[in-house]
């Protein structure tokens, strides 16, 4: 089994952080907290971690994951547009348990698998994985649970899921249990005349969403079908295979 890290105990703080750091360097995965549940971890700009991520979740390429990011600052640096009514949203909502579906920077050197040119982004509210992430850069971070079964809200299920496929499991408790929403706003660049639309129903409401979307919302419920990512929980056309997210 991975070894496992204490995060309220400050000696196993420091080491697991650092170890956590280590690993991600070495293009291994490993289980980190996030406010919604945990999540298996990769550098994002290695397609050899990338894959070892979709690999110990049981998933393939056509489930890319999303990418989590210590600040909304870094969404410039991915995405080649943010519509204004989607800044307004991320103002109002991020850190937190928001995902936005944006087309990716074409210089990217990258490969999260099948994502037809989008990326799935999200600032997430908890202190540990915005640390790491200000350490690291941004990682891929797909729910910590095998194919099929729940999304884990504690380490200790994610531990037994995906057992010696991580390198290490940081465990900063019991975290919120449920899944980010996530929001497709690709109909929203230049282009296109669409609509962003809910993807995926998750902690953040439906009505918090519209609130600030307005008529930039597509009325229709969420396409349940739209991720192939269901096994919980970082989606819909374009990027319809997205793995699901922390």
């Amino acid at each position: 089994m991975a070894d496992q890290y204490d995060l309220s105990v400050a000696q196993e703080l420091l080491k697991g952080m650092r170890e956590a750091r280590a690993a991600l360097a070495r293009d291994e995965v490993i289980v980190i907290p996030t406010d919604t549940v945990y999540g298996v971890a990769a550098n994002a700009f290695s397609a050899a971690a990338v894959s070892r991520l979709l690999e110990a979740k049981g998933r393939t390429r056509q489930s890319p994951p999303p990418v989590l990011v210590a600040d909304v600052a870094t969404f410039d640096a991915l995405a080649s547009e943010i519509p204004q009514v989607i800044r307004d949203l991320l103002a109002e909502h991020a850190p937190g348990a928001l995902t936005v579906i944006l087309p990716a920077q074409p210089s990217l050197q990258w490969d999260l698998g099948d994502t037809q040119g989008t990326v799935a982004l999200r600032v997430p509210d908890h202190d540990v994985a915005r640390e790491l992430l200000r350490e690291t850069g941004p990682l891929a971070v797909s729910s910590a649970n095998c194919h099929g079964e729940p999304a884990p809200n504690t380490a200790s299920g994610a531990q037994t899921q995906l057992g010696d496929r991580v390198a290490l499991v940081l465990d900063a408790g019991e975290v919120g249990g449920e899944a980010s929403t996530i929001v497709d706003a690709t109909a929203l660049t230049a282009g296109n005349n669409g609509k962003a639309r809910i993807v995926r129903q998750g902690a953040l409401s439906r009505a918090a969403i519209a609130a600030i979307l307005g008529e930039a919302l597509e009325g229709d419920a969420p396409d349940e079908t739209a991720l192939s990512a269901a096994d919980s929980a970082p989606d819909s056309t374009p990027q319809s295979t997205t793995e699901a997210g922390a």
